[in-house]
């Protein structure tokens, strides 16, 4: 192990240790935000996210990436290959930041805490934690639990989850059909059994 004077921190390699030395050096420094970087390659890729520049393209669906290393792991998503099998039941991924979310659904860690006071709620997965915090921000309270719409009255919630339920609890007197909203049902009626009755 090779360990950094400076900050302790160990590397396997004395490549790995002069790489890192060069951030405490600010040898390969940004221009624009003063980061720095282990290496004149790692710069120019940092470099990117102040361009916009995305030379990797997919050549699958054309998707763009800065990093020749995002492109490949993209590419899983089409080729099917799963590097990534979950000890404990056996599901595959294609990326490791995604068995390791997927981990926590077994150990039950929820690092993402909200962060408004009162609210003791905690998440597995940020995207969760971000959908929960538009409750607190937009005045809507009431969130639908399968595609984290916002409402503010729970009865629009009620109305609204019907549809993920396919619930159809307003049937047609005058045949076997049934309908989600009250108003799909008049429309039916009127449509189909009243008009051009008179």
């Amino acid at each position: 192990m090779y360990s950094c004077s400076q900050c302790g921190k160990c590397f396997s390699s004395q490549a790995g240790l002069c790489s890192h030395v060069n951030i405490h050096t600010s040898k390969f420094k940004c221009t624009e935000c003063g980061r720095c970087c282990g290496s004149r390659s790692k710069l120019a890729v940092h470099m990117r996210s102040h361009s916009g520049e995305k030379p990797f393209e997919c050549t699958v669906c054309s998707k763009r990436f800065a990093e020749s290393g995002c492109l490949v792991r993209h590419s899983r998503t089409h080729n099917g290959v799963k590097l990534y099998k979950c000890g404990m039941c056996d599901k595959d991924f294609s990326r490791f930041s995604d068995l390791n979310a997927h981990m926590r659904v077994h150990t039950g860690d929820k690092p993402n805490e909200c962060s408004t006071s009162l609210c003791d709620k905690s998440f597995s997965i940020s995207s969760n934690l971000q959908a929960h915090d538009l409750i607190h921000c937009c005045g809507r309270p009431h969130q639908c639990p399968y595609c984290r719409k916002l409402f503010k009255e729970n009865s629009e919630l009620k109305q609204h989850v019907r549809i993920h339920n396919v619930a159809k609890p307003y049937p047609c007197r005058h045949c076997s059909d049934s309908f989600t909203w009250l108003s799909q049902l008049n429309h039916h009626v009127l449509k189909s059994h009243y008009e051009g009755t008179k």
